[in-house]
């Protein structure tokens, strides 16, 4: 089938941006017929563009305060109509149908009506009708019908159209045609996720079918590996946007890789943990450096000592806006880091940092308390949600079953370490001292071994620091290797079957003993 000229076209759009250039310019170029409604119809009646109006069309008057007015045969028979089909076009002409080769409409602005706090039936009012059906049937039919949706897309229409002597080609209306059930889906979504909350049924976490809206922020190089494609995608309009990673501002570097945004957001995540000014430094989504201190330049400086071999190369989160004076020290170390996410950057250190053109420097404007969301991820042919791991705990929830009590100073930081421990991946044994981490073992697939890496990276500063392991001790061999290396105070769920074992080994050398109840798994 030939590409149809574009004779006749219905025009009836909410935002009106360029729609009298582009409706001129398909009148006066290509001599279209142009139809139109309401205030659409008045704004090019009023710059003048001759244009039909739609009661013209239909024969009926717009009625019901404008609800009804394009729903009629006359309108759906011009763009439904098959143009191949000899039984449509009789049909058309038998009844005076004229054909409509393209349609410009977009929708009636519900989200932006929700956003202004407007009431149940001013909402209500604001749900487009005739704008998605018009849209549907030009798009079910896009072997003859152009339908456009976007003002940003009329000069490159018209430009084709001047290329094709008036006709759009069938690669175009395809691509417009998807853009349209891309449009009337997320439309449709956004109206049904605003009722579901007027009815309470927004309160369900896991209703039974979940629909996520996800808008393409940027392509990626390649995903984890060279050979893997990738893209990252950002949620749109949920609870908890403003300060996340996924609207962060970046200053400079490179684009974010996809390994980037693993890492960032598990340091940004760790660092939403503490109140003090605090830094977090990640490699391989494995916390390298935690820290905590009066200021966030000391925080930098002992995180970083925590292990500068593993911090080269990595990322780091602040929970305080970073200026000259932190970046000052980051060069001091002469540490090469990936990226750097703080809530702001003061203007000089933006300026520091532009001599490290491929550093990225990304800020969120603020920071969001810890957890409170709930987390996705992907299984193959699935999704996995649950409820962020945000307890938030207290030293008052804390219970202590060994004979000795940790002293007021040791509880301090078996806190900072209980906090700390939650961002290693399981099984997971920090230690911390003076509100630092010293030793970090993670990931392994059994409590020892990461018990004796988290040892063996604190080496003489184990001696009288504390100890965090993010599950129960199963055995007391785990926790035996901590107290040979000198910690004095340990800080676990509790819960095992052999509490009894490790209360006693905790006894025996006189180690202070504290459980949570709660445990903070990260596979």
């Amino acid at each position: 089938m030939s590409n149809p000229k574009v004779k006749r076209v219905l025009v009836s759009v909410t935002d009106k941006t360029g729609v009298v250039e582009f409706a001129r310019a398909l009148a006066e170029e290509f001599g279209a017929e142009i139809i139109s409604t309401g205030g659409t119809a008045r704004a090019i009646a009023e710059a003048g563009v001759p244009v039909t109006p739609i009661d013209e069309v239909t024969k009926f008057p717009e009625m019901m305060d404008g609800r009804v007015k394009t729903l009629h045969p006359m309108v759906h028979g011009g763009l439904l109509a098959k143009r191949d089909n000899p039984d449509h076009m009789a049909q058309a002409a038998e009844h005076g149908i004229e054909m409509i080769d393209m349609v410009v409409v977009n929708l009636y602005a519900f989200e932006k009506t929700v956003e202004s706090g407007a009431d149940f039936a001013t909402c209500i009012e604001n749900i487009d009708i005739g704008g998605p059906s018009m849209l549907r049937s030009a798009a079910k039919n896009f072997e003859s019908v152009a339908v456009v949706t976007d003002p940003a897309s009329y000069d490159a229409i018209l430009a084709e159209m001047r290329e094709n002597d008036g006709a759009t080609t069938r690669e175009t209306r395809a691509k417009l045609a998807l853009r349209v059930f891309q449009t009337t889906n997320k439309y449709d979504g956004a109206i049904a996720s605003w009722m579901a909350g007027q009815l309470g049924e927004a309160e369900d976490k896991f209703p039974e079918t979940l629909t996520l809206e996800l808008t393409k922020a940027q392509g990626l190089r390649y995903g984890e590996n060279p050979h893997q494609a990738a893209a990252f995608y950002r949620r749109n309009k949920y609870e908890g946007a403003e300060f996340s990673l996924a609207y962060a501002q970046q200053h400079q570097g490179k684009e974010m890789s996809y390994n980037n945004y693993l890492d960032v957001d598990a340091a940004w995540t760790a660092v939403r943990e503490f109140t003090n000014p605090a830094c977090v430094i990640v490699k391989h989504l494995t916390p390298c450096g935690v820290c905590e201190d009066e200021d966030l330049v000391a925080a930098y400086k002992r995180a970083h000592e925590c292990d500068p071999v593993s911090a080269y190369g990595g990322v780091m989160a602040f929970n305080r806006p970073v200026n000259a004076d932190v970046v000052a020290a980051i060069f001091e170390n002469k540490q090469f880091v990936e990226a750097v996410i703080a809530p702001e950057f003061s203007a000089e250190a933006l300026e520091m940092y532009s001599t490290k053109k491929n550093a990225r420097l990304l800020s969120t404007g603020g920071i969001n308390p810890a957890g409170g969301e709930v987390e996705f991820r992907a299984v193959e042919g699935g999704l996995l949600c649950q409820d962020s791991d945000a307890v938030h705990e207290q030293v008052e929830d804390f219970t202590v079953p060994t004979k000795r009590q940790p002293s007021d100073e040791e509880l301090a930081e078996l806190l900072f370490a209980w906090k700390a421990c939650k961002s290693v991946k399981s099984n997971a044994i920090l230690i911390s001292k003076n509100h630092a981490t010293v030793g970090v073992g993670g990931g392994q697939p059994n409590r020892v071994n990461s018990a004796r890496i988290a040892v063996e990276q604190a080496g003489e500063k184990a001696q009288g620091a504390v100890a965090a392991s993010d599950a129960f001790f199963p055995f007391r061999d785990g926790f035996d290797v901590l107290a040979q290396a000198g910690v004095t105070a340990v800080i676990q769920p509790g819960g095992s079957i052999r509490d009894e074992e490790v209360i006693a080994a905790a006894d025996e050398q006189n180690i202070a003993m504290v459980f949570t109840g709660h445990r903070h798994f990260r596979h």
